[in-house]
């Protein structure tokens, strides 16, 4: 079982910054992939970024490459959202997500990704 805490949303001007923090308990997650994802009023849940537990290898959606960092600190079991350059449509709850995957995909892989474990969601609103 695998529990997972997200914290850190809030109001933010566009062009400002935050940190998503994603609390994860319950188990070991050398071969989990850890990803956020976010979903805005009206509009379906998307892919926003993931890192992969074990590899470190990171993957990012079109929409938030260059904007938006995923990391993790393996001590604390905690993965990070850095959110620079926020812009209005970023406005959305941020979701935190898990799941084992096994061996190495492509980015194109997590854009259709439907992990198991799911936070409660954090939610994120820039003002323009």
């Amino acid at each position: 079982q695998v529990q997972l805490v997200e914290s850190g949303g809030g109001l933010v001007q566009a062009g400002g910054s935050l940190r998503l923090s994603c609390a994860a308990s319950g188990r070991t997650f050398s071969s989990y992939v850890v990803g956020w994802f976010r979903q805005a009023p009206g509009k379906e849940r998307e892919f926003v970024a993931a890192i992969n537990w074990s590899l470190y290898s990171t993957y990012y959606s079109d929409s938030v490459k260059g904007r938006f960092t995923i990391s993790r600190d393996n001590a604390k079991k905690t993965v990070y959202l850095q959110l620079n350059s926020l812009k209005p449509e970023d406005t959305a709850v941020y979701y935190c997500a898990a799941d084992q995957v096994i061996g190495y995909y492509s980015e194109s892989f997590y854009y259709n990704w439907a992990p198991y474990y799911w936070g409660q969601g954090t939610q994120v609103t820039v003002s323009s």
